[in-house]
């Protein structure tokens, strides 16, 4: 388990044990960072004035020790410009191959890379969006899915596809071209 900065409160409050606690530690209380530390969390503190955010500074850590599987927790609140980031950062390149979520409240997001088939497990009714990065997405094929995508091109900056519905308990996602973001929704009402 790592902690960037303000994820070792989120991780204190959830019974999380930390393992690692990354960052400038600028949005993390000193009470915390003792706590964490005290009970066991090796602290890599990072200066204030650096080229990353802590949040990718964790990410580059988690590589660092051979993560395959990354779920990063808490992402999406606060500032813009950091919940854009945040989502962005799934596009690294070091990233391609591993599974990698951004899991927040009743969301979660994924990073579909041109030539590769997402398979999403959902309740009936949960939403899916599927947005372009970068670029334009080409030969879209959607499956378990109330509209369908056949080898379709969802071009960026548009809205096509928004608040898809799942039709089944599951749901696959194939691309061609380009980078698609899978935002799952699940329906809480």
């Amino acid at each position: 388990m790592i902690a960037a900065d303000r994820g070792g409160s989120h991780a204190r409050a959830w019974g999380w044990p930390v393992h690692l606690l990354v960052g400038d530690l600028d949005s993390l209380s000193a009470d915390h960072a003792a706590a964490l530390t005290a009970a066991g969390a090796v602290a890599i503190t990072a200066p204030a004035a650096k080229d990353e955010t802590d949040l990718e500074l964790a990410l580059m850590h988690a590589l660092q020790r051979g993560a395959r599987e990354i779920v990063i927790c808490a992402a999406l609140g606060g500032r813009g410009d950091h919940m854009l980031a945040n989502v962005l950062l799934l596009a690294r390149p070091e990233l391609a191959g591993l599974s990698v979520i951004l899991a927040d409240g009743d969301q979660t997001l994924r990073l579909v890379r041109g030539g590769q088939t997402l398979v999403l497990h959902a309740t009936v009714g949960d939403l899916l969006s599927l947005l372009p990065v970068g670029g334009d997405a080409r030969g879209i094929v959607t499956e378990g899915l109330l509209y369908p995508l056949r080898s379709e091109t969802l071009y960026l900056g548009q809205a096509r596809g928004m608040s898809n519905v799942f039709q089944a308990p599951e749901a696959r996602v194939s691309l061609k071209e380009g980078l698609l973001l899978a935002v799952h929704i699940q329906n809480v009402g």
